[in-house]
């Protein structure tokens, strides 16, 4: 489990193929301070195992699964990746509960600045609509963010984040460009309610908000 807080910014520097997937060298220090192999390290918001590590980089492999669901297929040498620890169970949670693993892609549909800030809004499927809420949480490339706004138009599901200069300076969102693609991971809490309504047949119960008699129906009392 990680929470989405990015601790350094990495760069892949080998990739291999193997008839089981890839094997990824990453150039780190940070996350590399008492690691052993098997620990766990969220590469761009995937959770990767270490396989080998030295004084300054680690390698991971990846299955046919996860570069069919991610963007780590797309990954060369050079390639800057967002790293992060998993939690320990004393540590504070800075952003929110990530899983690190990832629904799929959302893709960058424009950029603007806003103030200090970079408003970033990203398209994705719209199978991922429920699992949306404005000012809710959302993982992209293994970065913590809130959701600022959020339109859902059937065809796709567009949301925006606001990324404050720190956010933009320690993790790869500053070099966003429209076109570009992200790793997604919807919220973890939002998907286990979406599931629960789901089995209940009422996946679309009270469009215009939950009111307390709806929640007393479905046993919220």
């Amino acid at each position: 489990m990680f929470s989405g807080i990015v601790e350094e910014v990495g760069k892949i520097t080998a990739v291999q193929d193997s008839s089981d997937g890839k094997r990824l060298k990453i150039s780190a220090r940070v996350v590399l301070e008492g690691c052993k192999i098997g620990d766990s390290i969220a590469v761009s918001g995937i959770c990767l195992t270490v396989t080998l590590f030295g004084a300054d980089w680690f390698t991971v492999d990846a299955s046919f699964e996860t570069l069919r669901k991610t963007r780590l297929g797309q990954m060369k040498p050079g390639y800057r990746v967002n790293l992060e620890r998993a939690l320990k169970v004393s540590d504070r949670l800075g952003g929110h509960l990530v899983s690190g693993h990832i629904d799929g892609l959302a893709t960058v549909a424009a950029v603007r600045e806003e103030g200090f800030s970079r408003v970033i809004e990203f398209s994705a499927a719209p199978a991922f609509a429920p699992y949306f809420i404005e000012k809710g949480s959302v993982g992209l490339d293994g970065i913590s963010l809130t959701i600022a706004s959020l339109t859902d138009n059937g065809s796709d599901v567009r949301f925006t984040v606001a990324a404050i200069p720190h956010t933009l300076e320690v993790t790869t969102l500053g070099e966003l460009k429209p076109g570009d693609t992200v790793n997604l991971e919807t919220d973890l809490i939002g998907k286990y309610v979406a599931r629960w309504l789901g089995v209940r047949g009422a996946p679309n119960i009270n469009k215009e908000g939950l009111s307390l008699t709806t929640l007393a129906e479905y046993g919220y009392t």
